[in-house]
């Protein structure tokens, strides 16, 4: 009786555990949509006002999408504007020289 108990508590930790395990590794995909950087317009138009909070944390979300930006053909002028890798440097997000 003493090794069925022992052998259903192991199994339940063993479960707990693959359980949880997975939980940790999961993450989130991001949905590319470059509307979602409109906090941004007012600091890209105008360099000397500083990106607010919604912009940088925006710009952190959208972050791995902005080579699809740069390489869109509709997009590429709005995304070769001097001012936004600097917006993005300001927010401590990277912005790439080239894709």
């Amino acid at each position: 009786m003493m090794k069925r108990v022992s052998f259903v508590i192991l199994c339940v930790v063993a479960l707990a555990v693959v359980v949880f395990s997975g939980e940790t590794c999961m993450v989130e995909a991001v949905t590319c949509n470059p509307i979602e950087l409109s906090p941004c317009l007012a600091a890209i138009m105008m360099p000397s006002q500083p990106p607010s909070a919604a912009c940088c944390s925006k710009l952190k979300e959208q972050q791995p999408c902005f080579c699809g930006y740069i390489k869109d053909p509709t997009l590429k002028q709005y995304m070769n504007n001097p001012n936004i890798p600097k917006v993005a440097s300001s927010c401590g997000v990277a912005y790439p020289p080239q894709c």
